[in-house]
């Protein structure tokens, strides 16, 4: 764990706001997280249209602290693909509580299936989340047991 001494406090909420609280680098995670997208032309695609210089230096931002990882792609060696590190899948249950959030309280774009499953089963969601992320990253990670590694 990281203790920058040019944060502004060591408060938690402050040290979150100061990796994700921008307008975009959340959107990113979530289009990592939910809809699959790995190349920067795949997050240029979504309906928010991120300009290109705001995403590179929002994936920048995300890689440097360590949300993300940026790979070679095996399909073409001048672009890069992008992925979520096991700091970033550990998002996945503060982005499921916004979805829950914004749709108990305002109307939303999120599949109404999407939500009802989030809210019946959240630790199951989640579950399957990490699993496809296991899948894709080639990455197993303990089971969590009461919250802990």
């Amino acid at each position: 764990m990281k203790n920058l001494s040019n944060r502004r406090s060591n408060c938690p909420i402050s040290i979150a706001l100061e990796m994700l609280g921008d307008s975009w680098s959340l959107l990113v995670v979530r289009d990592l997280l939910f809809t699959g997208a790995t190349r920067f032309n795949e997050f240029l695609g979504g309906e928010e249209k991120i300009a290109t210089n705001i995403l590179s230096d929002r994936l920048q931002r995300l890689e440097r602290a360590g949300i993300i990882e940026k790979l070679s792609d095996p399909d073409d060696g001048r672009r890069h693909i992008y992925r979520l590190t096991e700091k970033g899948i550990d998002l996945a249950p503060v982005l499921i509580e916004i979805v829950l959030w914004a749709s108990r309280h305002e109307e939303t774009a999120a599949p109404v299936a999407v939500v009802r499953a989030m809210r019946k089963n959240r630790m199951g969601f989640i579950a399957n989340l990490r699993a496809r992320w296991e899948i894709t990253s080639g990455t197993k990670l303990p089971v969590k047991h009461n919250g802990s590694k």
